[in-house]
């Protein structure tokens, strides 16, 4: 598939934001960290930020998008209505969790706890269903697996414990918690992505043979029917460099998962707080990002059967 950038930053810049404000009110309601009215807002700002940016990145990928708003009446049938519908339900929650933790001053409070719950929910569907878009195209292999939306989730939620642990640290709060519970969330999300690479590789889809039906020998294209790239050949039939790809893939680890998580080990016990917190969440964008390139790249769909392709 052909690795837009809106979606590519839509993906990366929203489920950064979510994890972020899932963590803060998680730190908040549940009292992993000390989130004062300064804290709570710088943090919930940014998240709000990203969320926003990253979902109208995802509009303008749109071929119409003054039909964007059609998608939000598919609820029963489509996972990208179900994104849409839960993500415009998250703001006002969102907002409403975040007012009243201000004018009650951070103070103990059941109607802000409710909306910080709600908020949590409403954040993770979001997500869930984002992953769910790709994970249940049955048409690419790479995809449709419960492992597209596992990543979806882990990822975001590593990525916004980076985000909270710098925010903390810049807020001179402690950053012992948070910064111990992204190195966890970073280690299940590099397993997790882990896990999906090796079955990527083992796993076979449909051959030539299997969708023209002749089994008993082999099939091939003998000739196109066109002469030049069309939308299919250019959007599903993305094809790249077998070095690059192999070079992203250690970026990924590296970048995504590695450096953040020495420097959140180091964070965790007292060295270069602010300093580390930067580094961690500036790596760890980059490597998601090299992910979500890698995640759109590599995924072959069964059209490319008919231009040549032998199997996906």
């Amino acid at each position: 598939m052909h690795p837009a950038f809106s979606v590519i930053f839509f993906t990366v810049a929203s489920g950064a934001g979510y994890g972020l404000f899932i963590l803060l009110a998680v730190a908040h309601i549940f009292g992993l960290s000390d989130i004062d009215t300064s804290t709570m807002l710088t943090g919930g700002i940014l998240a709000l930020v990203l969320i926003t940016a990253g979902l109208l990145s995802s509009v303008g990928h749109l071929a119409s998008p003054k039909n964007a708003w059609r998608a939000f009446f598919r609820f029963r049938t489509s996972w990208l209505s179900r994104e849409g519908v839960f993500a415009v339900a998250f703001y006002p929650v969102a907002m409403l969790y975040l007012i009243g933790f201000w004018l009650n001053d951070g103070g103990p409070n059941g109607l802000v706890v409710l909306f910080g719950l709600a908020s949590i929910v409403l954040a993770l569907a979001t997500v869930f269903s984002t992953g769910m878009i790709y994970g249940c195209l049955k048409t690419i292999r790479q995809w449709n697996t419960a492992l597209t939306p596992a990543n979806f989730i882990l990822m975001g939620l590593a990525t916004g414990g980076v985000l909270l642990t710098m925010v903390l640290a810049f807020q001179g709060k402690d950053v012992v918690a948070m910064a111990g519970l992204s190195a966890v969330l970073l280690t299940l999300a590099a397993v997790t992505k882990a896990i999906y690479y090796f079955w990527m590789k083992t796993i076979t889809g449909p051959t030539i043979n299997t969708a023209t039906g002749f089994t008993r020998a082999k099939v091939r294209l003998l000739d196109a029917g066109h002469t030049a790239g069309t939308f299919l050949t250019e959007e599903f039939g993305y094809q790249a460099n077998t070095g690059l790809i192999a070079m992203l893939k250690t970026a990924v680890f590296a970048l995504g998962f590695i450096i953040p998580l020495l420097a959140m080990i180091a964070v965790y016990n007292g060295v270069g707080v602010g300093f580390l917190a930067i580094v961690a969440a500036l790596f760890t964008l980059a490597g998601v990002g090299a992910e979500r390139w890698l995640f759109f790249a590599e995924a072959r769909h069964v059209v490319n059967l008919y231009h040549g392709a032998q199997h996906t």
